[in-house]
């Protein structure tokens, strides 16, 4: 009877410089081909207008959405009325020559684009403007 001692095979061995090579391509890959695109958060149809625009939109404007749901949005962040006129009036102490655009979706409560108004004049803001789409050109 003859008594041998197994040969322990060495464990595998992974190169990991060349799984980190490959990650990296793969890496690069994928952003080379993705597309940042801005998505608009809402999607609003704003009322058309044959009239020619009077005045642009200010361009340091606070702007009011108000969705076909009747939800409100100051700047980019839903709001309730009441927070909404707070918002309003802090930044009239900021700045008295802030201007308001209200962005009102075609199908949105007229009674929402009222309250609006009244929170910006409750905040002493006088520059209330209504962004419509032009269809001058139709």
């Amino acid at each position: 009877m003859q008594f041998s001692t197994r040969r322990r095979r060495p464990a595998p061995t992974v190169i990991i410089v060349s799984l980190i090579d490959v990650l990296i391509v793969v890496l690069i890959f994928l952003m080379a081909t993705t597309t940042f695109k801005q998505q608009p958060a809402l999607k609003l149809a704003l009322p058309e207008s044959n009239q020619p625009k009077t005045g642009a939109t200010p361009k340091n404007a606070i702007i009011v959405t108000i969705t076909k749901n009747g939800v409100l949005y100051y700047k980019t962040d839903p709001v309730t009325l009441e927070a909404l006129q707070r918002d309003l009036t802090a930044a009239a102490r900021l700045n008295p020559e802030t201007s308001i655009a209200i962005r009102a979706d075609t199908d949105a409560p007229w009674g929402k684009v009222v309250k609006v108004r009244d929170a910006a004049k409750a905040a002493n803001i006088k520059s209330v403007s209504a962004s419509v789409q032009s269809g001058a050109g139709r």
